[in-house]
């Protein structure tokens, strides 16, 4: 029956966006087939429920249309987040201290990042399967599991840049930890630039400059976090181009992450900047909505937490560029629920933003929205608050719902109350439906940059 799942996911593959399939199938498990009867798991209760609303008619119409038979489902939610299918032994980590670094004369600091094997910087955490993947990542993450199966032959070196708090690490990490499940005698070293610099010096000042090169030299997969660090520092720019070169010569894997694209970090130097170019540039861009849910319901559940939809939506509206952020707030909770014996709920989170936000004077509220969108379109400003549904009504009433998501810091039922008492899945519905025609619709997308500019933003 595994292959006729295998084929349902297939042909759904076919009939949803990828990025809708990312995030709702491809976490889904199958248990087991008991004749007429298909056992799925899912993540958490949020995706229970967004499977049995809106995909499930969809899966039992493919396996009719597979098996030819009519086949009952029962979806549950797992223990853990990953398929059972798809189940895979975590990656040893060594927390003992490792008193054999990789100096000459076993002098090193324990604080030193570059160690020998089985002690490579990773933590084991970070894997491809707990990688949510959205239409902000899809193409850096298919680039990270390219150069996991092929270290050193393909993309290298691999650049990803992206903002703060994205999952640059995360997708750097599990590309190592992938290679060393696959053979744990390869050199995998994750380490930050700030380490790679401290090195370098520590190095200098012990005049140990051979056995620094020597043991660079002999890494199968290097992985060097923030890169742009390296900017400005010329003696460390001249060792890693000369570490980068000679890793290269012997195809070992090189993978940087960057704050900035190549060309966009100051004080550079240009053979090095020529170097990273070299190979494959993929970026990593904030999270959409339903991503940033997505990722608030997988780290629930890998904490063994229940987050309520609502929750979980009021989050992810308010925290829209920092998977960090996002992690810190359901952290936030999670303690709070600890310590009061309370669920965590709405009211919770709420709470929690007022403290956050309590200093943070908005740039704009919701009235300033409504009224310069109203102004733009020439309606009534009671027109949007009211239960019309007039198209002349309807876009104006969703362009002001989806700039009060985009610019203030109010959650989507606060929102949806200063339109009426409308409820948060009419603010979610409209947000997708002016995302979605803004990518087809110039003139639309030009009212919304005229708005904005009007509120002087």
């Amino acid at each position: 029956m595994i292959s006729i799942w295998q084929q349902c996911k297939a042909e759904l593959k076919k009939r949803i966006s990828d990025h809708l399939y990312d995030i709702w199938i491809e976490p889904v498990g199958l248990i087991s087939d008991d004749n007429c009867l298909v056992r799925l798991s899912v993540p958490n209760e949020y995706h229970l429920d967004k499977l049995n609303k809106e995909y499930l008619p969809i899966i039992n119409l493919i396996y009719k249309e597979i098996t030819g038979e009519d086949i009952k489902f029962a979806v549950s939610v797992r223990q853990d987040s990953r398929p059972e299918e798809e189940h895979q032994a975590d990656c040893p980590v060594n927390n003992e201290p490792n008193e054999d670094l990789l100096t000459p004369d076993n002098e090193g600091s324990q604080k030193t990042a570059l160690r020998r094997r089985g002690n490579s910087g990773l933590n084991p955490k970070y894997r491809f399967s707990n990688f949510i993947v959205g239409s902000c990542n899809e193409f850096a993450r298919a680039a990270a599991e390219v150069v996991a199966k092929n270290p050193g032959e393909t993309y290298n070196p691999l650049f990803i840049y992206g903002g703060v708090g994205l999952g640059k690490t995360h997708l750097m990490q599990a590309i190592g930890n992938y290679i060393l499940k696959k053979d744990k005698t390869k050199n995998v070293i994750y380490l930050t630039t700030e380490a790679f610099i401290n090195d370098l010096i520590t190095s200098l000042q012990k005049n140990k400059m051979a056995a620094f090169r020597e043991r660079y030299r002999k890494i199968d997969t290097l992985i060097m976090d923030d890169i742009h660090f390296i900017a400005g520092k010329e003696r460390s720019q001249e060792e890693f181009f000369h570490t980068f070169n000679a890793l290269f010569e012997s195809t070992k894997q090189i993978i940087i992450s960057s704050d900035k694209f190549p060309r966009e970090i100051p004080k550079l130097e240009g053979r090095l900047r020529s170097r990273f170019e070299s190979g494959l540039i993929t970026d990593i861009k904030p999270p959409a909505f339903e991503t940033r849910v997505a990722i608030l319901n997988q780290k629930a559940s890998e904490v063994k937490t229940v987050l309520p939809p609502e929750v979980a939506e009021c989050i992810a509206s308010r925290i829209k560029t920092n998977i960090r952020e996002l992690e810190g707030a359901l952290s936030h909770l999670v303690f709070v629920s600890s310590f009061s014996g309370c669920d965590i709920s709405l009211k919770m989170a709420e709470d929690m933003f007022k403290e956050i936000y309590n200093n943070v004077k908005k740039n704009v509220e919701i009235s300033d929205i409504q009224k310069a969108t109203c102004e733009l379109f020439n309606i009534n400003i009671s027109l949007i608050k009211s239960k019309k549904r007039d198209r002349g009504i309807m876009i104006p009433r969703q362009v002001a719902m989806y700039l009060c998501k985009k610019l203030t810091n109010y959650s989507l039922a606060d929102i949806g109350k200063k339109f009426g008492g409308k409820d948060h899945s009419t603010v979610i519905h409209s947000c997708k439906k002016i995302e979605e025609k803004i990518k087809e619709d110039n003139e639309l997308a030009s009212y919304i940059k005229e708005i904005e500019k009007n509120l002087e933003l």
